[in-house]
């Protein structure tokens, strides 16, 4: 997983509510055995109405998203965060969020930034002529208009970010003493080693 530490650009000015996880990737996109491509079915949906921003050429390869309230309701796909990393989101701003799409959000190295409505609607106005800038370290997202909001976010999520540590890093990050944990278990607990006979 890429650290996240401070994310700067176009954002898309969304700002939909109870945008659910089918609309962020529908369905027929789950058969894929992969997670690359999954960008093309990103708001696949919305993509098929008249003027939407997905398609704008203004906001190509924005990795900033700003959203609506309860963003990522629905389904618990991983498919979702998926999707918006494969098409280069790597931040979303919104009120609140599902708490199964925050969840997948963090394990996938996505930033999700929580900020009151005010917040929200001003990210939309800005976004639409200049960039956002958010800053994972001090927790905050400014802009060109020395607008500045500050957010919480859990201090054990914002480690795993900042080091670009998933699960699977975390328990590297732990190597050391698993493998004395080990060493010291073959000792006290040779039967472990042995295994468990299978029965005839």
């Amino acid at each position: 997983m890429e650290a996240v530490r401070e994310i700067t650009g176009k954002a898309y000015p969304f700002g939909r509510k109870n945008v659910d996880t089918d609309v962020i990737i529908p369905a027929h996109w789950l058969k894929t055995i992969t997670r690359e491509g999954l960008g093309r079915g990103c708001f696949e949906t919305v993509r098929k109405e008249p003027g939407n921003v997905f398609d704008d050429p203004a906001y190509a390869g924005a990795p900033i998203l700003v959203a609506g309230d309860n963003f990522g309701c629905g389904s618990s796909r991983e498919h979702a965060a998926w999707a918006l990393l494969d098409m280069g989101i790597h931040a979303v701003i919104a009120p609140s969020y599902s708490d199964i799409f925050s969840g997948n959000a963090f394990k996938n190295g996505i930033l999700a930034v929580v900020l009151p409505q005010e917040a929200v609607d001003r990210l939309l106005e800005v976004a639409r002529t200049d960039p956002i800038h958010i800053d994972l370290e001090t927790q905050t997202v400014t802009t060109p208009f020395q607008d500045r909001f500050t957010f919480e976010i859990d201090p054990f999520r914002k480690h795993c970010l900042m080091d670009g540590l998933d699960e699977v890093g975390l328990t590297l990050a732990r190597q050391e003493a698993i493998a004395a944990y080990e060493s010291k278990a073959k000792g006290e607990l040779p039967f472990l080693a042995k295994g468990i006979p299978v029965a005839a």
